[in-house]
């Protein structure tokens, strides 16, 4: 089956997104782009992309930055092993390779963080090699074009659609069809399609046979896990108490309050103050009750339950630190937390 190059190429150079890293990007750029574009709507990308070439232009510079630098520059963009990938991996791409970004495809995939994506699109859109990149936008076009109608999340389909895309990209700038692919599937050909607008409507297999909305295809979604946490952002004079999420966790490297787990929404202050004098033998007063705040990561949702709370003394809590508000405020938080944060100083 042909498919029409020449028009899918003719709408991209006419329509696409006027992008900070689309224009002569070095591969430091379009490695970071990517690494913020993964599972990160490009509206919330481009309010941090600037920001973080500002402080970190090159590789030699996030690779000597402290990594809480780092974290706190990435602050809101959730899914924080990304900046600490990002981080280990640009120390690396000092030591081993002069700060340079290489451009072998078997070297790019010794460096952690680099999926089959980040390699295929660095090779193409920074290297201008002949190479898929092939994301979920490009897995919409094809599915659909193609009419294909196997899940996406097997190897098998996945492979396919990987040789339908090496097999269009032409031997003439290989990386804007890739692109135009991409932003495709970003733009016309979406969750719920704009067939009419689409330059390969007149061949669009799913289109013709009325498929387009159901295309692609997918396990079921995974089940959303709803957590309930009290908070305690508890003070003392004008010291907070906080702790740092250890190596290994989620949140690792940010910031949070003492919080407790609980079965549901029904638990009082009355019982925060209780268990923070049980777990860290801290006589605390309720000072206000915080506005409740949702937090979504991963696969979860949580319902963060606040209290301002004042300590009768400063003790030493075990994996906590007292901190001067002024400085904790300036310390990396999940976004959850930072929302506690906000909500706190309007008090």
């Amino acid at each position: 089956m042909s498919f029409p190059l020449s028009q899918l190429r003719t709408w991209f150079l006419e329509e696409r997104r006027d992008l900070p890293w689309r224009e002569s990007p070095t591969p430091y750029q379009v490695w970071i782009s990517e690494t913020m574009l993964q599972q990160t709507r490009v509206a919330v990308v481009l309010r941090y992309y600037d920001l973080w070439m500002k402080q970190f232009p090159d590789v030699q510079s996030l690779a000597e930055a402290p990594i809480e630098k780092v974290i706190k520059t990435w602050e809101g963009l959730g899914y924080y092993s990304r900046a600490r990938n990002l981080h280990e991996t640009a120390k690396k791409i000092l030591i081993f390779y002069g700060g340079e970004l290489p451009e072998d495809e078997k070297e790019l995939e010794k460096l952690k963080g680099f999926g089959p994506y980040t390699v295929g699109a660095l090779r193409s859109f920074a290297f201008h090699k002949k190479a898929a990149a092939v994301d979920g936008n490009v897995y919409r076009v094809l599915t659909r074009y193609f009419l294909i109608e196997e899940e996406i999340t097997k190897k098998s389909t996945q492979q396919t659609i990987k040789g339908l895309v090496e097999g269009l990209l032409p031997d003439f700038e290989p990386w804007v069809i890739m692109e135009a692919l991409i932003e495709l599937g970003a733009k016309v050909c979406t969750k719920k399609p704009r067939c009419h607008l689409c330059p390969l409507k007149k061949n669009c297999l799913s289109l013709l046979h009325d498929k387009a909305e159901e295309l692609p295809k997918k396990n079921a979604k995974q089940e959303t896990i709803i957590l309930f946490r009290q908070v305690a952002v508890i003070k003392w004079k004008n010291e907070v108490l906080i702790a740092k999420e250890s190596f290994g966790k989620v949140m690792a490297d940010l910031y949070y309050f003492p919080y407790f787990e609980r079965e549901n929404q029904d638990y009082s202050p009355k019982d925060l103050v209780e268990d923070i004098f049980q777990n860290f033998s801290l006589k605390v007063r309720l000072q206000k009750r915080l506005d409740k705040v949702t937090h979504g990561f991963t696969k979860y949702s949580a319902h963060l339950f606040p209290s301002l709370l004042e300590a009768e003394e400063k003790l030493p809590i075990p994996g906590f630190e007292w901190v001067e508000w002024e400085k904790a405020k300036e310390l990396p938080f999940s976004a959850g937390y930072r929302k506690i944060i906000i909500n706190f100083q309007q008090v």
